[in-house]
C-alpha cells in the first residue's frame, strides 16, 4: 500500500466532512467548491501554514512532530480511532531502517493460551489483527461454525463476511458487521504496511467483492473492543450477545474475544442449546473415529 496516497486520501476525506460552521469558522459566500473544509481553514485551525499542511495531504508526512499532528487532528475533529491512525500513518511515513520490525505472517496460538481459551465457559475465540480465526474454545467453534466451516477459506471473518453467501444469514445486521470489519482491517492498514499477507488479503476483497472496494475507499477507521452482535445460528436461531476483545500482552497482535448473554434472556437460553449441540457433534465425531467401536 502506497502510503502516501494512504495519507492524502484519509486527510482528503475526513476535511470533506466538516463544514465551516461545525469547526466554528464563518462561511464567507455561498460559492464554496468544496462541501467540507478548505486546506487553508485546516491550516489556521491546526496552527500551521498552508504550505505545510498542503505538503502533509500530499503524503509527505515524514518528520511531522507530534504537537502538529494533534493540531490537525483537533481541525479535523477526529475520534480515538482516527486520531490514533493518523499517527499510525505519519509513523510509516519515516524512513524504514535495516531493522524495521515486520509482522510475521501468521502468528501461532501458545499451549498455555489454548488452555485459557478451553477453561472459559464463555465461547471465545483467538484472532489476529487481519481477522484470521487461528484458535477457538469448544462453544466458540460451534458459535461461529458457519465461518469455520465456510467455503471461503482460510477461515478468516472479513473473507467470510464479503465473500460467502451464507454471512448475510448469519449476521442479521450484515452492513454493518461488515463495515464495522473494513474500517478494523484499515486501522491495522495503518499500523502494519508492510504486513504482506494482509495486503494479499485486502487484495483479495477489492477484486472480489464491490461492497468492500467501496467502504474501503472511505476511509473510516474503528477501534473493535466492546459491543453487541446479533446473530442467527443455523442450529439454535437468533442471539443477542455482548463481546469482549482482549489483547494478550505477550503475542502482539492476537486478541482473545468472548461473548456473554444477559441472564435469563432467550440468547442466554439459545447458548445453552448451543452448549448441548457442541456436545452432541463431539459425541458423533468420537462414534465415528477410528477404532471407536473396540475393533
Amino acid at each position: 500500500m502506497d502510503n502516501g496516497n494512504e495519507i492524502r486520501d484519509f486527510l482528503t476525506s475526513r476535511r470533506a466532512r466538516i463544514t465551516p460552521e461545525q469547526a466554528g469558522l464563518p462561511a464567507y459566500g455561498g460559492n464554496r467548491r468544496v462541501a467540507g473544509l478548505r486546506r487553508e481553514e485546516v491550516a489556521l485551525l491546526a496552527g500551521v501554514s498552508i504550505d505545510y499542511y498542503v505538503r502533509l495531504e500530499r503524503g509527505r508526512a515524514a518528520g511531522a512532530s507530534a504537537g502538529v499532528l494533534e493540531g490537525i487532528a483537533r481541525a479535523l475533529q477526529l475520534d480515538e480511532a482516527e486520531r490514533a491512525h493518523l499517527f499510525d500513518l505519519a509513523r510509516a511515513a519515516a524512513p524504514a531502517g535495516p531493522h524495521a520490525p515486520r509482522r510475521p505472517a501468521r502468528q501461532q496460538v501458545r499451549p498455555s493460551v489454548q488452555r485459557i481459551l478451553d477453561a472459559m465457559t464463555a465461547p471465545a475465540y483467538i484472532r489476529n489483527a487481519r481477522t484470521d480465526i487461528l484458535a477457538a474454545n469448544r462453544l466458540g467453534a460451534a458459535l461461529f461454525s458457519p465461518v469455520l466451516g465456510s467455503p471461503a477459506q482460510p477461515a478468516n471473518n472479513a473473507r467470510f463476511l464479503f465473500l460467502d453467501p451464507a454471512a448475510q444469514a448469519f449476521y442479521p445486521e450484515w452492513e454493518r458487521q461488515a463495515q464495522d470489519v473494513v474500517a478494523m482491517l484499515r486501522t491495522e492498514a495503518g499500523r502494519a504496511p508492510h504486513d504482506k499477507a494482509l495486503s494479499n488479503l485486502i487484495g483479495e476483497l477489492s477484486t472480489r467483492s464491490e461492497d468492500f472496494r467501496v467502504w474501503w475507499a472511505a476511509h473510516n477507521v474503528r477501534l473493535h473492543r466492546t459491543g453487541t452482535k446479533r446473530f442467527h445460528h443455523p442450529a439454535v436461531g437468533d442471539l443477542t450477545l455482548t463481546y469482549e476483545a482482549l489483547d494478550l500482552a505477550a503475542d502482539a497482535g492476537l486478541r482473545i474475544s468472548a461473548y456473554t448473554a444477559e441472564p435469563g434472556t432467550s440468547s442466554d437460553d439459545a447458548l445453552q442449546l448451543l452448549a448441548t449441540w457442541a456436545a452432541t457433534l463431539d459425541e458423533a465425531a468420537a462414534a465415528s473415529a477410528p477404532g471407536a467401536d473396540g475393533g
